[in-house]
């Protein structure tokens, strides 16, 4: 499936996804972001959201300007985000600050070096984490960030690229279903 077979597949109902679906993927529709960290964004916030099809589609449009290994690294993210984000929402909602204190012990050597560049891989980061709904996380990564020079309005397009992208998966999903 295209991002073009997608978006015809969408229902009336849902066209505000596809018309924000074609915004959030271009650069005018995503400002502080690049071509490449778009792509980034996008794939992430795909595979987290866990329908194939469009995680497919999202793959072939990431891949117009990642390579194969920046593909991985962003795969190796929303992997990562996977299993952080139940971590920390867990030590955060739990409401004991003693879990806090308690070294995770859990090994995420992909940060040192997660296959694409910091940014690209923060900003995929936060993407799964926003999808995940890990608050603990969104700070952190937004952190990370906002200190390698993000504007605030480069993040808000993570947070919105994530967004349209959940949103069109479970649309398209129950769409099929029904």
């Amino acid at each position: 499936m295209t991002l073009e077979t997608l978006k015809s597949s969408l229902p009336e109902y849902a066209k505000d996804l596809r018309l924000n679906l074609d915004s959030v993927l271009g650069e005018g529709g995503a400002p502080g972001l690049d071509g490449k960290q778009i792509r980034a964004v996008a794939l992430a916030a795909a595979i987290v959201s866990r329908y194939a099809p469009l995680t497919r589609a999202i793959e072939a449009f990431a891949s117009e300007q990642l390579d194969a290994g920046e593909c991985d690294g962003v795969r190796a993210a929303a992997a990562i985000m996977g299993m952080s984000n139940i971590y920390y929402r867990f030590t955060h909602l739990v409401g004991n600050d003693e879990y806090q204190t308690l070294r995770a012990g859990l090994r995420m050597n992909v940060l040192a070096r997660p296959g694409v560049d910091k940014v690209a891989f923060e900003a995929a980061c936060l993407a799964a984490s926003a999808v995940n709904g890990c608050g603990a996380c969104l700070a952190s990564h937004e952190k990370v960030l906002r200190q390698h020079g993000m504007s605030a309005q480069g993040v808000q397009s993570i947070a919105r690229i994530a967004a349209v992208i959940h949103a069109v998966a479970v649309t398209v999903e129950q769409a099929a279903a029904a």
